[in-house]
């Protein structure tokens, strides 16, 4: 049997997918970089082999007698800088691919994102057919991601077979960044002192893994399925932790002209909990997406939209205790009474 090979295997996504695939009875071998924190995988029984995806003759290497793969890895940072998401999106993405044609690869499951669809339009969602129409935002993540896929459109029209995989925010257990997963952990820290609302659709990290197979097994060549659970406004997102976590929400919503005022601000004199401009920007934006077409043709389903919430949470208070607010934290004083002025002032 010829091995499946998965790039980001200890990544969040990538881990879960790794499981997975091994559930099934694939003979995985997994990409590693020199760095990468392997024992997880040797656990498993996990074949490695070595190489960064932007390293091409590594990565040439590591598809010998490869039949399927996953293409996990790639920046996870929203707020990363544009020449990092390129690189290791785009470039990465690139030589991964132009590598698994031309080690005659049968199917490749790629996994991009609903930042590469962009966000929705006020009052709508978006689906796998909404027009482009991110740029305006100069956003470098979304951008990134956005080019990948016409990386991916660009290799199937040379004859390699793609199927196409855009998760929501994804939260569960098992994070080793984190990355998806760390506005939960500032939340159960108490590092969110304000914030703006927008919307948010969150999946849970075992759906995700699934809807990976079933791109395998029944996804149409060419074609993106949206993998995605409950659209969240987010002001709902932290009432929703704060009810299952037991730790107060921030009690300041800020209008976005002013967040971003106070971004630029800190980006000058930094201070511990103003996020950037960009990081403010991105929570701001519809991010409302539709995912019946992945469930009517994958045959997907998702879990109970809160499963995932509450196996965030337990997971950061499992490995993470003394750190994190108790049950029944309530946020700092000033900030209450900041709150509640400042929507006394928007509703008079």
């Amino acid at each position: 049997m010829r091995a499946t090979l998965i790039t980001g295997a200890t990544g969040f996504i990538g881990s879960h997918v790794t499981r997975a695939l091994l559930a099934r009875g694939d003979d995985v071998v997994a990409t590693v970089r020199p760095s990468s924190d392997t024992r997880e995988l040797e656990r498993l029984g996990v074949t490695t082999r070595v190489a960064d995806i932007r390293d091409r003759d590594a990565i040439r290497k590591a598809m010998r007698g490869v039949s399927k793969l996953f293409h996990v890895a790639g920046n996870s940072d929203p707020t990363a800088s544009r020449p990092c998401c390129f690189a290791i999106d785009v470039e990465g993405t690139r030589i991964v691919l132009e590598e698994a044609l031309k080690a005659g690869v049968e199917q490749v499951v790629l996994t991009s994102s609903i930042a590469a669809i962009g966000p929705a339009a006020p009052d709508t969602v978006a689906d796998e057919n909404t027009p482009w129409d991110a740029a305006k935002y100069r956003i470098p993540f979304v951008d990134a991601k956005h080019e990948v896929e016409l990386t991916a459109r660009r290799m199937l029209a040379r004859g390699l077979p793609i199927v196409i995989v855009n998760p929501g925010r994804v939260l569960g257990p098992g994070d080793p960044g984190p990355s998806s997963t760390a506005f939960v952990r500032r939340f159960l820290r108490r590092e969110i002192p304000a914030y703006v609302d927008g919307t948010i659709n969150i999946v849970g990290v075992e759906d995700v893994a699934r809807g990976h197979l079933l791109a395998d097994e029944r996804g149409v060549h060419g074609e993106r399925y949206i993998l995605g659970n409950r659209n969240f406004t987010i002001s709902r997102l932290m009432a929703d932790l704060g009810r299952l976590s037991g730790v107060e929400p921030p009690q300041l919503k800020l209008p976005l002209p002013l967040a971003l005022t106070l971004a630029s601000a800190g980006v000058q004199a930094p201070r511990r909990g103003i996020p950037s401009p960009m990081s403010v920007r991105l929570t701001s934006l519809r991010w409302a997406y539709s995912s019946e077409k992945a469930k009517r043709d994958l045959r997907w389903a998702t879990s109970p939209h809160e499963d995932c919430l509450e196996a965030t949470i337990a997971y950061y208070r499992s490995i993470e205790q003394d750190s994190l607010a108790p049950p029944g934290s309530r946020q700092p004083a000033a900030l209450r009474i900041a709150g509640g002025l400042l929507r006394a002032v928007r509703l008079g």
